[in-house]
């Protein structure tokens, strides 16, 4: 077969503009006329639903079931459809095809009589009151735990302080533990110009505004460039209807309890406590050496919320013997919810999960 001419390799490439020009001319009238793209898809029932407090369970779709079942822990700054944006991309659908039984603690924005809460609750009560919901309804004594970002840290501490609790497997995904590894974050909330107290008795809970305006800062041009990324790439439905479901997940933001926000300012952002093995919340140690269940640790080598210097010390922190590591291209979000996750990081988890769910 004749290979084609420079001549016709050109005249190739302007159809193919020309084309890709003309989809996504059409495609950017559909996009600006188009509602929200809808997410969270897996069919679902709420079993707690405590004011900024849910608690999910997942339908099962698999006949054969691991015995032990997956207690997802959403981050408290964005909202759990992060982990089922979309069919094809949902780490719930990805989980539940495997065979587990899957839930999930997802957050509402807290009211202004939750404004007291603090560490104290998430990790003695909430976290707690959710793996008894989790027994009761699974009829297991054992649960795992798979949590991204600071429902991470918050899983770390009632592990931490509940040694001898009904935990099978942790499981962290861009979880700082080092938080004076936490770049801008830090320097941001330095003492010196933050006044917490402050903030707190003037605002109650810190509004959703303020949480938003602190990771927005991080990378000033990633919504512009993104934007343009989407445009480049509007003749591409796959693409478009990915990145709209991201866009409005990355832009909904979650307002935090006034007393959550200052405990996690003053005793890990200021006074790295956890690292230090030095928390105490609600009069007992959170050592991390006190967790000697199998732990796993995702990290994103992209990560620019919880960089690897801040995640990467966790195995060295905890007492568990079986510890297993994943350093794997991406970003704080792509790691576990952009396209190629399905492919990196949902694997590893499944395959360590399965082995040890029996």
């Amino acid at each position: 077969m004749t290979e084609p001419t420079t001549e016709e390799q050109m005249i190739a490439q302007m159809q193919d503009l020309v084309e890709k020009t003309i989809q996504r001319s059409i495609k950017g009238v559909q996009y600006a006329q188009s509602q929200k793209v809808q997410v969270g898809p897996t069919p679902r029932d709420c079993l707690l639903d405590n004011g900024t407090l849910q608690l999910y369970r997942y339908l099962p779709i698999s006949d054969e079931v691991y015995r032990v079942p997956v207690l997802l822990v959403m981050a408290t700054t964005n909202r759990g459809y992060l982990l089922d944006l979309l069919p094809g991309q949902s780490l719930v659908e990805y989980l539940l095809q495997e065979g587990f039984d899957v839930f999930m603690i997802d957050w509402e924005p807290p009211v202004a009589s939750e404004r007291e809460l603090g560490l104290k609750d998430y990790t003695q009560e909430f976290i707690p009151a959710c793996i008894e919901k989790v027994q009761a309804e699974s009829g297991e004594p054992d649960v795992s735990i798979v949590a991204y970002c600071m429902g991470g840290v918050l899983s770390l501490i009632y592990a931490a302080t509940h040694p001898d609790g009904p935990l099978k497997n942790l499981a962290c995904m861009t979880t700082p533990v080092d938080w004076h590894e936490m770049g801008l974050f830090r320097i941001w909330t330095d003492s010196r110009f933050l006044d917490v107290d402050k903030l707190v008795e003037t605002l109650g809970n810190i509004p959703e505004e303020f949480v938003a305006s602190a990771f927005e800062m991080l990378r000033p041009a990633a919504r512009p460039a993104g934007q343009l990324r989407a445009w480049n790439n509007l003749w591409n439905d796959d693409f478009v209807r990915s990145y709209r479901a991201i866009d409005r997940w990355s832009n909904d933001y979650l307002p935090l309890a006034g007393e959550y926000y200052r405990d996690t300012v003053r005793e890990l952002l200021w006074e790295n406590k956890l690292c230090r093995g030095e928390l105490v919340v609600d009069g007992k140690l959170a050592d991390l050496a006190q967790i000697t269940i199998p732990v796993f640790n995702a990290m994103a080598q992209h990560d620019h919320i919880s960089p690897v210097a801040a995640v990467r010390p966790l195995l060295d922190l905890v007492g568990s013997h079986d510890r297993h590591e994943v350093l794997l291209k991406g970003g704080h979000v792509s790691l576990i919810a952009g396209p190629n996750a399905v492919n990196r990081l949902w694997p590893e988890l499944n395959d360590w999960l399965a082995a040890r769910s029996a």
